[in-house]
């Protein structure tokens, strides 16, 4: 609910605009920045609309911190207040995203930016753990939410299982557990269904196109991105873990060093994290035939990442009062964020052992339950693990943002390797 009449389309276009290019530091400072420019710098939302629409956006997939753009905006001024700001709180970083994967295409392999990428990656390891601490403290409340992140992070780093069968997993038990509920006092209101339809339209149908021109790698790539809209929830960093399981193990699209850089050069740009998702369907593409298809791949993976998110918001935003008095959705949504906390600490042991262990070698476990991968203990990194220390100790001091600690690691890396 508004506070105030609603701004002009075009004063949310300036306003949002300005977020898109400014939102560096990943969703908890996107999501802070949203606030003080909607409720305190502008009364356009009320603190209590704006925390509503912050747990609504919590329980759909997908970036939480760019889906609650699409909320603010909707809520303003409708559809297409909806569809500036989302759009535009994307669009920017979209745009860097695309010219660094182009430099880094390029000029990956040149001594002087491997060196400067290795920087990175240490701090990547340390970004990761600390989203890893601070999702922890928020989603593990009891003994029970522990055992399914235990069993969550087992399930795929050492039996390597399907990232949406764990997250289903979990929302069943998390669903069961609930053993009080009340009615809703909310009214079920009725569905949009040609906004739904137009919706899914969008998403689908430039999929149906890029199969009947026969555009394989392109039809693959907008199927695996559209998959990953729907299952990912938890944000950028359990993406990552479904990707890094996906395009680096299954796929072979990218390699694990590809998929670290992924990540970093991500969390240098402005807009949500989830523009990690470009660079990879660049690189896919860029492996397959050059830079025409990989900006062609970098397009499709944008689109079926970020029109879905539209979709739900539009779509499930009238559902606002009805679903928060629905327990169950809480508890199921409960279970979900437990496991992901083992997710992301699947992600974080393997983006570890790919930076800090130059060789890995595969354990059989017994009983054909399968191998699980584990570093050469004399192939370690000295300069990624003081790096990565160095970067820890920097982010716990929380003096300076994520793009100037990467910045600094980089230039350490450079400095060890003498060049």
């Amino acid at each position: 609910m508004t506070s105030t009449p609603a701004p002009s389309l075009s004063e949310i276009a300036r306003v949002f605009g300005r977020i898109g290019l400014l939102s560096f530091g990943g969703p908890a400072a996107q999501i802070a920045m949203l606030q003080t420019e909607t409720v305190d710098r502008r009364p356009w939302l009320t603190g209590e609309s704006f925390a509503t629409g912050l747990s609504f956006c919590m329980l759909l997939p997908g970036p939480e911190a760019m889906q609650l753009a699409t909320w603010c905006g909707w809520r303003l001024r409708g559809l297409p207040g909806g569809v500036i700001a989302g759009g535009l709180f994307v669009l920017p970083g979209a745009l860097v995203i695309l010219i660094l994967a182009l430099v880094y295409a390029y000029l990956g392999d040149v001594p002087l930016v491997r060196s400067l990428f290795l920087g990175v990656q240490a701090a990547v390891v340390a970004i990761v753990v600390q989203a890893l601490i601070r999702l922890s403290a928020r989603a593990l409340t009891r003994r029970s939410d522990w055992v399914i992140a235990a069993l969550s992070f087992a399930a795929l780093f050492v039996f390597d299982l399907p990232f949406p069968l764990v997250l289903a997993v979990a929302a069943l038990y998390g669903a069961t557990r609930v053993t009080s509920h009340g009615p809703s006092a909310a009214t079920l209101p009725r569905p949009n269904l040609p906004l739904v339809a137009g919706f899914i339209a969008l998403w689908w149908g430039p999929i149906l196109a890029l199969w009947l021109s026969g555009a394989a790698l392109l039809t693959q790539i907008a199927l695996f991105f559209s998959k990953l809209a729907v299952v990912t929830f938890g944000g950028a960093y359990a993406v990552l873990a479904y990707m890094a399981q996906e395009v680096v193990e299954e796929r072979a699209w990218l390699d694990p060093a590809e998929m670290i850089d992924a990540l970093g050069l991500a969390e240098t740009t402005p807009g949500p994290l989830i523009l990690v998702t470009e660079f990879v369907g660049f690189l896919a593409g860029f492996g397959a035939g050059g830079a025409g298809l990989g900006i062609a791949a970098a397009v499709v993976t944008l689109w079926v990442t970020f029109v879905p998110c539209f979709l739900w918001i539009f779509a499930l935003g009238p559902y606002i009062d009805w679903v928060s008095g629905q327990p169950r959705l809480a508890g199921a949504l409960s279970g979900v964020m437990a496991a992901v906390v083992g997710v992301i600490a699947a992600l974080a042991l393997w983006f570890a052992m790919q930076v800090l262990f130059s060789d890995q070698i595969a354990w059989v476990l017994p009983v054909g339950l399968g191998t699980l991968g584990l570093p050469v203990l004399s192939s370690v990194n000295l300069v990624a693990c003081a790096l990565s220390g160095f970067a820890a100790v920097l982010l716990w001091a929380n003096r300076l943002g994520v793009p100037a600690i990467l910045a600094i690691c980089a230039g350490g890396a450079l400095a060890a390797s003498g060049l």
